[in-house]
């Protein structure tokens, strides 16, 4: 597959969730995907990736990915997002703060057979933490 075709993959992946169609991810998410890091207790695979956005999903019910950036070589494909969403249900054992949070994430795909085969995420949880008030701003 091209780099665009790629680039395309990974920009459905995005629309699924932010249209909460979850389904729609089994068309550009191998069933047997490799997330790096593993969330701790989720599924494993593309079971684990629908928890992973479904719970994003009940606590931020207007959750959001923007792409800012995207880069792709050979079958790799990077992507620079921003994610922002209310925080109106629980999440990570916090209450619902009603506060409107935004974080920034650098992910990576794997391509193979026009599906994303594995995967790998960094996403700023302590900004969020900030954002939701159980972690504090430093002084100074």
């Amino acid at each position: 597959m091209s780099t665009e075709q790629n680039k395309a993959i990974k920009r459905r992946e995005y629309e699924a969730v932010n249209q909460k169609n979850l389904d729609d991810l089994e068309e550009v998410i191998a069933s047997d995907v490799s997330s790096h890091p593993a969330r701790p207790g989720g599924a494993p695979g593309l079971e684990g990736v629908k928890q992973l956005f479904s719970s994003l999903h009940a606590a931020f019910p207007d959750f959001h990915i923007d792409v800012e950036d995207m880069v792709a070589e050979g079958d790799k494909v990077v992507a620079r997002v921003r994610g922002s969403g209310t925080h109106q249900g629980e999440f990570m054992g916090i209450a619902p703060t009603g506060n409107r949070v935004e974080f920034s994430a650098i992910d990576i795909a794997r391509i193979a057979e026009g599906k994303i085969v594995e995967h790998w995420s960094n996403s700023d949880q302590l900004g969020l933490m900030r954002q939701l008030g159980v972690a504090e701003q430093p002084s100074g």
